[in-house]
């Protein structure tokens, strides 16, 4: 079985209060899931792609609830090992205001981290199209960042593409820590994606130009350097040929998994054998769709519903 989209990663779950406020006021909360990588899956999933999560859940019922979603979502969980001595990692958000969301998580010793080698298999990469990794990964924890390049490996074997978003954490590890790692893993990936800040953290300077930030991260090996730009759309370095999307207007409810549901887009036509520009594009109207609605997936659009979006701001 082929698949569109392999993705390696962590998955917790979220608790999220249902009220605006500080958390410590009390409250309701909605018990759902969060990933930078299953959130990809997902998109991918929902526009006709065809997706697997690989990582490491506890033997728990958060662990079984992340399960039920993926599958529920028709993304593929073969590959997803099931840890009984480490309890699946939580987050809390918070909705502080109405323009601003805060999160904290709860990781450590957990099964999210537990992500190693032995559980990249050269057959599911050979299986997929493409392999979506994300710099939050490598700095979950030593066996992770060797489950990382692990995959890089084992694609650049079979020739499949790679792609890298850097997902860049300050509370996961220093820019000191994380550069060495990250400048590997960029010249290995065919495609990486990037907001203007990562791509200062690589080149150790800030750049006012977007098309600057796309063409130095291009410069560092990557076919295709995407620069994502929230709500001024996204450029990209494509092999030297420099392309621009501008962003659909959009009333940003949830800015949390803007990036994921970006690459979704993004992948999902690549495999397609769209070109860079179709892609940036699709990529472009799913985050609109998904930054207007709460939650990190949950409001991943369908195909059909990007379909109606272009050309028009409301869906009909």
């Amino acid at each position: 079985m082929t698949v569109d989209v392999l993705t390696y990663g962590e998955t917790m779950g979220l608790f999220e209060s249902e009220r605006l406020g500080p958390l410590r006021m009390g409250g309701p909360m909605r018990l759902s899931m969060a990933g930078a990588e299953t959130t990809v899956a997902i998109g991918v999933s929902r526009l006709g792609g065809s997706a697997a999560w690989v990582g490491v859940v506890g033997d728990d019922e958060v662990g079984r609830l992340i399960l039920r979603n993926l599958r529920a979502e028709q993304v593929h969980t073969d590959g997803v090992v099931i840890d009984a001595e480490s309890p699946t990692g939580l987050l809390l958000k918070e909705r502080r205001s109405a323009d601003v969301s805060r999160v904290s998580y709860y990781r450590r010793h957990s099964a999210g981290a537990r992500l190693a080698p032995e559980h990249v298999l050269p057959e599911h990469v050979a299986q997929a199209r493409m392999v979506h990794l994300s710099g939050i990964t490598p700095a979950l924890s030593a066996s992770a960042r060797q489950a990382v390049f692990r995959a890089l490996e084992l694609a650049a074997q079979a020739g499949r593409t790679t792609c890298f978003d850097l997902n860049y954490r300050s509370a996961l590890w220093t820019a000191m820590e994380a550069r060495p790692i990250l400048m590997e893993v960029i010249k290995r990936a065919d495609i990486v994606l990037a907001t203007q800040r990562e791509a200062a953290l690589l080149t150790k300077h800030p750049m006012a130009d977007p098309f600057e930030a796309a063409t130095a991260l291009g410069r560092l090996g990557p076919r295709l350097a995407v620069v994502k730009r929230g709500a001024d759309g996204a450029v990209a370095w494509d092999d030297g040929r420099l392309h621009e999307v501008p962003a659909h207007p959009a009333q940003s409810f949830d800015p949390v998994g803007a990036g994921d549901s970006f690459a979704a887009g993004l992948l999902v036509e690549l495999a397609r054998g769209s070109t860079a520009q179709e892609a940036l594009e699709t990529a472009a109207a799913v985050a609109a769709v998904n930054v207007a609605c709460p939650g990190d997936w949950e409001g991943l659009p369908s195909r059909a519903e990007i379909d109606m979006l272009r050309g028009d701001d409301v869906l009909r």
